[in-house]
C-alpha cells in the first residue's frame, strides 16, 4: 500500500469515527430530551393531582330554597331546624343549612376593623329535595315564617343565584362556603367633620377624599376665607 492510500484510508477511517460520534451525541441528546418529556409529563400529573377542584353549590344533591326568619334569629331557626331534621329522620332529604355571611370592614375609633355579618338579615338557605314532608318540616320550625318565592310551592334558586351567593372554595380538602369581605366606610365624601387635634384643631370641613388603606382623609379646611385641603388621619377628625 501506498503512502497515498494509507494517508487516504486514515482520513475516511476518522471521518467514519467522526460521523459514528455526532450520531451517538445526536441519539444521547434525543434520549436525554424524551426523558426530560417524561419527568415533565409525571410533574404535570401530580400538580393535577394535587390542584383542589372547586365544585359548584348548584352541583350538589337537592335544591337550594331561601326560607324567610325572624330577623336576628337566624342562629336560633338554623339550630331549631337543624333538631327538626334530626328528630324527623330527614337526614337523607336535608342536605345543607346555611346563613350568608360576609366580612364587612368598618372603621371605629380611627382602626381599621373586620366583623363578621349576615348577608341578607332574616333570611337562610336551605338545601334540600323538593316534596311536601321536607316542605312541611320546614314551615313547622319555630321562627320560620315562610318560603321566598311566588306561588303556593316554593321556588328553588337558579344557578347563578346559587353561585352568585355561595361562593365555594377548598380548606383542607373541604368544600366551604367562602365569606365575602366589603368595606364599609365611617366617613363619606362630602361630609363635614370636625377637626379634633393639631394646628387646626375645633376647625371644620368637607371631607374630599378618603385613604381608607392609610386611614387618612383629605379634608377642605376654611382657612382666612379660602378652602385649603389638609390630610389627616382617621383618628384626628369626628362625626359632627
Amino acid at each position: 500500500m501506498t503512502i497515498e492510500n494509507s494517508q487516504e484510508t486514515s482520513e475516511t477511517v476518522e471521518e467514519v469515527d467522526l460521523v459514528v460520534a455526532d450520531e451517538a451525541v445526536i441519539e444521547e441528546a434525543k434520549a436525554v430530551e424524551v426523558l426530560d418529556e417524561a419527568i415533565e409529563a409525571i410533574l404535570d400529573e401530580e400538580l393535577e393531582d394535587e390542584a383542589p377542584t372547586t365544585e359548584s353549590p348548584y352541583d350538589r344533591s337537592g335544591r337550594w330554597f331561601v326560607v324567610h326568619t325572624y330577623s336576628g334569629y337566624e342562629n336560633k331557626v338554623k339550630g331549631n331546624l337543624e333538631n327538626v331534621v334530626t328528630s324527623r329522620s330527614l337526614e337523607e332529604l336535608v342536605y345543607e343549612i346555611v346563613i350568608p355571611m360576609e366580612d364587612v370592614i368598618e372603621f371605629k375609633g380611627g382602626k381599621k376593623v373586620t366583623v363578621s355579618k349576615k348577608v341578607f338579615p332574616g333570611y337562610i338557605l336551605v338545601r334540600c329535595d323538593s316534596n311536601d314532608e321536607v316542605w312541611g318540616a320546614i314551615r313547622s320550625t319555630p321562627g320560620v315564617t315562610g318560603f321566598v318565592g311566588g306561588g303556593s310551592r316554593p321556588v328553588p334558586l337558579s344557578r347563578k343565584e346559587v353561585e352568585g351567593i355561595l361562593h365555594v372554595t377548598v380548606i383542607g380538602g373541604e368544600q366551604v362556603p367562602a365569606k365575602r369581605s366589603r368595606p364599609r366606610l365611617e366617613y363619606e365624601i362630602n361630609e363635614t367633620v370636625r377637626v379634633k387635634e393639631g394646628p387646626f384643631a375645633d376647625f371644620s370641613g368637607q371631607i374630599a377624599d378618603i385613604n381608607e388603606d392609610q386611614l387618612k382623609l383629605k379634608v377642605l379646611v376654611n382657612i382666612f376665607g379660602r378652602e385649603t385641603p389638609v390630610e389627616l388621619e382617621f383618628s384626628q377628625v369626628s362625626k359632627l
